[in-house]
């Protein structure tokens, strides 16, 4: 069964190069259980199945070789090397064992209750059993692109095909590791959506890279249904085009294919269909010098008379440096609008000699934003690149206008005209869309675009008429430490679940602080007696304690960071935590799934762990219902905190949210007596900012706008927001300040 915090597990060990090491190979568990994972290991294998630890008993041999088990790993080390892996595993809170062995025999052997159930010679299995025939029926070419499609703005904006996926999109972390060069959605108003992921490759704390990928899929059922081979090309040319137009090399991509097709059966008609694709699919990799490099393929596509589409979808990825990526959203008024490329997807050389010279203008800084023509035509890319930042846009007199479906084009909007590609138009400052004939507000098309399927994946709720403070707690730090510490420790438990240790490292550091990671493990009785005794003696010898962000224990409904919660409230951990806060004059802090614990435990808003009850604040599930993942506008409410102590009242932060519970809740006279504390520390605020209930900058309804609160010396500080995730050449698309400077004042206390 899938397990996140099982596979966060995974990544830290393989992670930590003295473990990888020790791998000669590896393979993870997927459909075909025991017999692909650690069958495709060796030519000779004995596997015991007895060995192999189930969720379920009752299991028989043949249903534990070949039963599906996510987040697992097989891999092979040396004999002299396993005790040495199975205690880094152990470690990082993971069950590691032995299950089988490579023998010099080339058979795969498996055991079950002292019976060999199968012993196959892998020169049988290398020849994946009986050669099959199939008979191939090509139909006709359809030789209509339909690349010209008579429509209007409205209809593409309102349009199931080209609709606004935010709600869908943002319940997915954008955010973890501090590496998204770009937003899912940009601009101010984060409504552009982005056509490539750029992310930088992930290092450890202390490190840092500039160098990132960008990665982009093509696919378009429609045109797939109508012709596989031309479908095939499109869905090559379109993922190719995408990364060009995010500022990559086109020659330095490569391409993976993901296949899906009905059942094929002994149907020479339905052969036909995944034939003509990859026919069509490896004329493009032919024609753009391309190739896949791996891919993965499903032909099951049949429930009794329902069939899928014909599907090819490309991915292509491509290295880049984090400066040299070009957002989608247009960025200022006045400037040129021009189309690179011609719709002819079969026009390889011009398409390459296009995207060659449209990279040089990157190179030499002259892009500011640009889109891949897709299936809504040149049309939809204009109005999605207006809808971030309300930039508006006039075609040209004579400009060649299109609707319909053209892929491998690029609209970019340059700083300055240039001697090639097609001038079709300027943008302006004027939120609207001049299109030809028609001319459309940008409000209009995006409500028309955002309101497709908010049913089905809503991102408003219910609006309040209810006015909101603009808290002003304009209250001087007044704590200091009794005694001043050059590089203060700074203690960062891992639970089971925890996601954002990294990030929280790396923050530290950067401040001048020294970040010691501990994970806390709880696989038996033992374990979590070691790690208490650990921990206990680590926050003695630490002057402060930060709790990340993540999912402890799974996030389970209405629990987040019970474990966290019971795991603090032992005698010997609280015992070290009154005596950091009231004796050593500590600071702590807790972000996400960190503040849900320091709410928990009454750390905030009451500055001592407490048994907390019903007339104490808490934090629910977002009003929206569902997991909330965007930037965020927060305004600095008090100063109070040494957290916040190089901050004004009245900052506006931008910050990455990620959260399912995140709706803080208090009773009214609770809250503002907080306020007159001074304890309200940040506010959610709109783009004027003020404070306010709209799901667009309140992400989760909290009363009164709240996203921090302090204890009432300041001391502890528990925020929603990721103010850990940041750096540099991140968020590029979503303007703003992302520097609170927190993890920079509280070294400062030290000092």
């Amino acid at each position: 069964k899938g397990n996140a915090p099982e596979e966060r597990k995974i990544q830290r060990l393989f992670r930590d190069p003295k473990v990888t090491r020790l791998i000669k190979r590896c393979n993870d568990f997927g459909a075909g259980g025991v017999s692909v994972a650690i069958g495709e290991l060796a030519d000779g294998l004995r596997i015991d199945l007895d060995a192999v630890r189930k969720k379920y008993d009752g299991l028989d041999g043949t249903e534990i070789a070949i039963s599906e088990s996510q987040e697992r790993m097989a891999v092979v080390v040396a004999p002299e090397d396993a005790d040495a892996f199975i205690a880094a595993a152990q470690k990082e809170n993971l069950e590691a064992y032995r299950v089988a062995v490579v023998t010099e025999e080339a058979r795969m052997v498996m055991s079950w209750k002292g019976n060999e159930i199968a012993n196959l010679s892998r020169e049988f299995l290398n020849t994946n059993g009986a050669v099959k025939h199939a008979g191939v029926e090509v139909n006709d070419r359809n030789n209509s692109n339909g690349f010209i499609v008579d429509s209007d703005l409205r209809s593409i904006a309102s349009g199931l095909k080209f609709a606004s996926q935010r709600g869908l999109v943002e319940r997915f972390d954008g955010t973890i590791g501090a590496g998204s060069v770009l937003m899912p959605f940009g601009g101010k108003n984060q409504t552009t959506p982005t056509q490539a992921m750029a992310a930088k490759l992930p290092v450890l704390p202390g490190q840092e890279t500039d160098q990132a990928s960008v990665m982009a899929w093509g696919c378009d059922p429609d045109l797939l249904s109508a012709d596989p081979y031309i479908g095939a090309q499109a869905s090559i040319v379109s993922s190719m085009a995408k990364i060009v137009a995010a500022g990559a090399d086109y020659k330095k991509a490569y391409l993976t294919l993901q296949e899906f097709f009905e059942k094929l059966r002994n149907e020479p008609a339905r052969w036909g269909k995944p034939f003509q694709a990859l026919l069509g699919a490896l004329d493009a990799q032919l024609g753009l010098d391309a190739a896949a490099i791996g891919g993965k393929d499903s032909m099951s596509g049949t429930f009794l008379d329902k069939d899928v589409p014909p599907t090819l979808i490309s991915f292509a990825i491509a290295p880049i440096l984090t400066g040299e990526v070009i957002s989608n959203e247009f960025k200022e008024a006045g400037h040129p609008v021009y189309l690179f490329g011609n719709p002819n997807i079969t026009d390889y050389e011009v398409l390459k000699d296009s995207w060659t010279k449209f990279h040089q203008l990157c190179i030499a800084g002259k892009v500011k934003a640009a889109w891949a023509v897709d299936a809504g035509g040149i049309a939809e890319g204009i109005m999605k690149m207006s809808f971030g930042n309300d930039i508006g846009f006039v075609s040209a007199p004579d400009a060649a206008l299109q609707y319909g479906p053209a892929y491998g084009q690029i609209i970019a909007e340059l700083t300055e005209d240039c001697d090639f590609g097609t001038l079709i138009g300027h943008t302006i400052a004027e939120p609207t869309i001049t299109y030809g004939s028609e001319c459309v507000s940008i409000k209009e098309l995006y409500e028309l675009n955002s309101a497709v399927l908010e049913k089905v994946y809503p991102t408003k709720t219910k609006e309040t008429d209810k006015a909101i403070p603009n808290l002003d707690g304009k209250q001087t730090c007044n704590v200091a430490p009794a005694v001043k510490v050059a590089k203060p420790k700074v203690l960062i438990p891992v639970f089971p679940g925890t996601n954002c240790e990294y990030d929280s490292a790396r923050a530290v550091m950067a401040a001048g602080g020294d970040a010691e990671i501990v994970v806390i493990r709880n696989l038996t009785a033992d374990d979590v007696s070691a790690s208490v005794e650990k921990v206990a003696a680590k926050i003695a010898d630490s002057q402060m304690i930060f709790i990340p962000g993540g999912f402890s224990g799974g996030d389970e409904p209405d629990g987040s960071a019970k474990f966290i919660t019971a795991f603090f409230r032992n005698p010997a951990i609280k015992e070290q935590v009154n005596k950091l806060l009231e004796e050593r004059d500590g600071l702590m802090c807790g972000i996400c799934n960190g503040f849900q614990a320091l709410i928990k435990l009454g750390l905030v808003p009451y500055g001592k762990i407490i048994d907390t009850d019903d007339t104490c604040p808490t934090l629910t599930f977002n009003t929206i219902g569902r997991h909330q993942s965007r930037i965020v506008r927060t305004r600095i409410a008090s100063n109070k905190s040494p957290w916040l102590s190089l901050m004004n009242v009245g900052d506006i932060v931008n910050v990455p949210i990620s959260h399912g519970e995140g709706r803080f809740f208090a009773s009214e006279e609770l809250a503002l007596q907080l306020a007159a504390n001074g304890q309200i520390a940040t506010q959610y605020v709109d783009l004027n900012g003020e404070p306010t209930m709209d799901a667009a900058f309140n992400p989760n309804g909290s009363l009164f706008a709240i996203e921090g609160i302090t204890s009432p010396n300041g001391r502890v500080f528990g925020k929603m927001g990721h103010s850990e995730r940041i750096s540099a050449g991140c968020y590029g698309n979503v303007p703003g300040n992302y520097d609170i400077r927190m993890f920079e004042a509280a070294v400062k206390y030290f000092k």
